[in-house]
């Protein structure tokens, strides 16, 4: 039961990041994407009906650690209490930047809303990068699987010391802002015409080559930082189709992008994410939380819920990811195709 909830905890995770990945790209792109305030109003409502439900999977996915892994809901929210506020005033950074920009038309009130939107969105793609790469490094686990990390301290993720910030969270982080930029740029491309789309999907190739050079160097970094990803491969090698997976979408990606096909681009994309991040739960299994020093370390075992409290979840779980489906079909059918200028009159 414990390692379906890891697969079941690390799908929703990974719904968010391809989901919301593709609107906070957009929000990275948004300033020099688009030349115009129509232009930028048309990449809102790109994103507009969906970005706030493609929020919900991660509140979703920590609403399920709470009794899945309790000890592991625990120990990261009061590890990392200040990148999560951190996090949470990004999010709503967000969120009040697209709602008030369209209040006032006027070019100082746009440019202040669109600034924000536009830090915003790189922020969050770093700091959900760095919380990843911490989780990969491990962090300085007391006997009570309890631990602080100062925001820096010597920036060496080697350290017995490590802050939150370190060359190898912030590597992580730039990969994340180039994958989530490209993803974004690839999805804007897929819902506009015009100049808008020629330029978005040439952010997309320029950001999909940035990225080989950050995902070639974050891999060979974390085998560096965490000896666990190299035990987990090499003792059950069959895990090496979940890099091939992400291999295969990085490639289909570029390939579709100089085509000028848009949508096999974005799923190739969506592929690529899915493939990164099953990758390094995959390395770090069965460990949910390392510790530094390997003492004590969080594993599916420790940090797991009663038995009985993950059978009942189950249930609840299903049932809730049935509605969450229907919802999200229902969302995507309804505001599928491209948009145009004459969409952009109805808000944003």
């Amino acid at each position: 039961m414990q390692t379906l909830w890891f697969i079941l905890v690390g799908f929703m995770i990974t719904m968010y990041v391809v989901l919301d990945g593709f609107d906070l790209g957009a929000g990275v792109i948004h300033l020099f994407a688009a030349k115009n305030d129509v232009e930028r109003r048309l990449i809102l409502r790109a994103i507009g009906p969906v970005w706030d439900g493609n929020e919900v999977w991660i509140i979703a996915a920590a609403g399920t650690l709470f009794f899945s892994f309790p000890l592991l809901y625990a120990s990261s929210l009061s590890g990392f209490y200040l990148p999560l506020i951190m996090v949470l005033w990004l999010l709503m950074l967000r969120g009040i930047s697209i709602e008030l920009r369209s209040r006032l038309d006027n070019p100082v009130w746009l440019a202040f809303w669109d600034g924000l939107f536009f830090l915003g969105s790189a922020l969050l793609a770093i700091f959900y990068g760095a919380a990843m790469a911490n989780v990969i490094r491990g962090v300085p686990l007391d006997s009570n699987h309890y631990f602080f990390e100062a925001l820096w301290t010597d920036f060496n993720p080697f350290s017995s010391n490590p802050g939150i910030l370190d060359w190898y969270t912030i590597l992580i982080g730039l990969l994340a802002l180039t994958t989530l930029t490209a993803h974004g740029a690839t999805y804007i491309a897929v819902k506009t015409t015009g100049e808008l789309n020629a330029r978005s999907r040439l952010i997309a190739r320029w950001f999909w080559l940035a990225t080989i050079v950050f995902a070639a160097s974050g891999t060979i970094a974390s085998f560096a930082v965490q000896p666990q990803i190299s035990a987990s491969f090499f003792s059950r090698p069959w895990g090496f189709i979940f890099p091939i997976i992400a291999l295969g979408g990085f490639i289909a990606m570029g390939y579709f992008n100089f085509k000028q096909l848009d949508l096999p681009s974005f799923f190739a994309s969506c592929t690529f994410i899915s493939g990164m991040l099953a990758s390094a739960a995959f390395g770090l299994f069965p460990l949910v939380l390392p510790d530094i020093k390997s003492t004590y370390s969080l594993t599916i075992q420790n940090a797991s819920g009663s038995q009985y409290g993950q059978t009942v979840g189950l249930v609840w779980w299903i049932l809730g990811m049935i509605l969450a489906i229907v919802y999200f079909i229902f969302t995507y059918r309804l505001f599928w195709g491209k948009i145009s200028v004459a969409d952009t009159k109805e808000g944003y």
